[in-house]
């Protein structure tokens, strides 16, 4: 049965308190929660005083340095794939003469400052989706803004950490366009994609589902001509921006990445081909399942059938509200009615959530398809067993939707979609294990590393192997769980609270367990500037030195762009940083080049010289 405390009514609030009083409570709440939020995401990001995930780290903050007036440097990104949204965001953490680690530090903050933002958002959306107590809505937002794959990025310097937020709003504008239909609502979304767009290639599918979604919102004569080019104008804009800003940088970031092209085409072009990125995109799709405890396929199963049954008329749609309503304490409850996501409220709000999930639908294939295929073109490093890192973003709305589906639901339906997920995770883990077998039969390995899912390391254990069933039996158990618990109203912010707490749990695991090791294994020591290496010394690198060393030693080097050499120095090199390997063949002899050394490490086979 729905309970009649989790519908809205127009009255009095369900707990018996001033509707206006709770109404004031609810933004204090919210912005407390962000704050805390702020202040808990800084504190994982104190361990990470350099980059971690190179080399997209260090593409971003060349990019930020040179768009702040410094120096610039290399960017892995391609041409055709480039974007300057990220860089341009994290920019003013470079004005000013500043240690490179206090930059990272305010690129931390303003990651942190974003990423919190998924909480408010969250609350507005759930909210505009279902007829939910406000202290659901509040505790379902709580569990979203801590999943670790909301979270997990806002400690680096990768695009990701906004890209969560920037899903809710979006697609909370969507709803509100459809909803209230005018050139300012189609603004609102068209620019927001634009963001997309400058952000990063995700956007490209973002855009391709704007088009699609302004394109059939005009066939079925919901928007107008004036309304269309609101919602393109701000696209086209920010693609332009896009490419003004990359002719401003001019050749200060120089690229090194690869187009994608004739090997994109080959990886899908065969059958084999398809299969393997058919696989690759159910791996991404059952990964979300998992890591929203099953969460995302309860919605998901809710979502095709809000998707497939007939539009209700204005009527008919107010029937299904007064259906929902509370009853009177005196009268007989009536027969259970699903309400599932949708059927609370007018014909207007039912159309505004179909639209809504059905873009969420169609984004999440289409994020998963275009990763898997981008990915599989990339030929000089072995495929990933799991790349979950383009859906991510994806995971807080999806687990909203499945909280709604829950809670809105009567108990014969949420066990049926309970059952449907349980179907995905272990049709998707049959999959992957099968998958996994294959490729292995075959003397090959899929690779696996931390910033594939590591989420689903922490939850499954699985630090060295991924372990597909151990995630599946994690996911069904949760999402039995849940079911069981949320029949009861009273145990329904009790048990959201118990998955806020995993979160933080499963957070501070993948902080000692992944974060803390990498930065151990790619923090070099000392520092330049303890060997006396200072502002206006000409800087160059050896390729000897390992690269993840390299780079985090050049960063250090603030003043200029450190650019790199085989064995010879630049005849211009004041300095040069080497490899250092006592009694090695490839040790740098320094002295034959006219340089002294000025100190390093040989376990982690670094060395600085200046010349005499």
């Amino acid at each position: 049965m729905v309970a009649g405390t989790e519908v809205r009514h127009p009255i009095a609030d369900p707990s018996g308190q001033p509707t206006g009083r709770r109404r004031r409570l609810v933004p204090v709440l919210l912005v407390v929660g962000w704050l805390v939020g702020v202040g808990w995401r800084m504190w994982l990001s104190r361990h990470v005083p350099l980059p971690i995930a190179h080399t997209d780290e260090d593409s971003y903050l060349h990019t930020a340095r040179a768009l702040a007036g410094g120096p610039g440097g290399f960017s892995s990104e391609n041409g055709p794939l480039r974007r300057v949204g990220y860089p341009l965001l994290i920019s003013p953490a470079f004005l000013g003469e500043r240690d490179f680690t206090d930059s990272y530090r305010l690129v931390q903050l303003i990651n942190a400052v974003l990423n919190a933002t998924v909480l408010p958002l969250a609350y507005l959306l759930v909210r505009r989706l279902v007829p939910v107590r406000r202290a659901v809505a509040l505790a379902a937002a709580a569990v979203a803004a801590t999943l670790p794959a909301t979270v997990f990025y806002a400690s680096v310097a990768m695009i990701d950490a906004v890209l969560a937020p920037l899903v809710l709003a979006w697609l909370l504008a969507v709803h509100h366009w459809v909803r209230r239909p005018g050139p300012l609502a189609a603004a609102g979304v068209g620019a927001l994609v634009g963001v997309f767009h400058l952000l990063h290639s995700r956007g490209l599918v973002i855009v391709g589902v704007h088009v699609g979604l302004v394109l059939l919102l005009f066939l079925r004569r919901r928007t107008t001509p004036a309304q269309v080019l609101a919602a393109v104008l701000p696209v086209l804009a920010l693609a332009l921006a896009n490419e003004a800003v990359i002719r401003l940088l001019g050749d200060r970031v120089y690229l090194l990445g690869d187009p994608p092209g004739g090997g994109t085409v080959r990886a899908v072009a065969s059958g084999a081909g398809l299969l393997r990125v058919g696989a690759a995109v159910a791996t991404q799709l059952w990964y979300l399942v998992v890591i929203t405890f099953g969460l995302a396929g309860i919605a998901w199963a809710g979502a095709v059938r809000l998707l497939l049954r007939p539009t209700p008329t204005p009527a008919s749609a107010s029937a299904s509200a007064l259906s929902s309503a509370p009853a009177p304490a005196s009268a007989t409850p009536a027969t259970p009615v699903d309400t599932s996501v949708a059927g609370g409220g007018s014909a207007a709000d039912e159309a505004a959530t179909r639209w809504t999930v059905g873009v969420a639908v169609v984004t999440s294939v289409g994020v998963a398809a275009g990763a898997s295929v981008i990915l599989a073109g990339i030929t000089s490093k072995p495929l990933d067993a799991i790349y979950g890192r383009y859906v991510q973003m994806l995971a807080p709305f999806w687990l909203l939707v499945g909280v709604a589906m829950l809670v809105t639901a009567t108990p014969r339906v949420r066990w049926r979609r309970a059952a449907v997920a349980a179907g995905v995770l272990l049709a998707g883990a049959t999959l992957i294990a099968a998958r996994l077998a294959w490729v292995a039969g075959r003397g090959h390995e899929l690779r696996y590393g931390g910033f594939g899912a590591p989420d689903l390391m922490a939850l499954t254990g699985g630090w060295r192997e991924f372990r597909p069933f151990t995630g599946a039996a994690v996911a069904v158990a949760s999402c039995l769980l849940l079911v069981a618990a949320v029949r009861s109203p009273r145990l329904r912010v009790p048990v959201l609270a118990a998955l806020v707490v995993v979160n933080l749990g499963t957070m501070q695991v993948i902080t000692d367990r992944l974060v803390r090791p990498m930065v151990a294994a790619t923090a070099p020591t000392p520092r330049v500037a303890d060997l006396g290496v200072r502002p206006g010394d000409r800087v160059w690198a050896s390729l000897g030195v390992q690269w993840v060393l390299r780079f985090n030693l050049s960063h250090q080097v603030t003043w200029a762009d450190v650019r790199w050499f085989v064995d010879n120095p630049p005849a211009d090199a004041d300095v040069v940083l080497v490899r250092w390997a006592p009694g090695a063949p490839d040790d740098w002899d320094g002295d034959r080049h006219g340089f002294v050394r000025l100190g390093g490490n040989p376990e982690q086979h670094w060395a600085a010289w200046r010349r005499r």
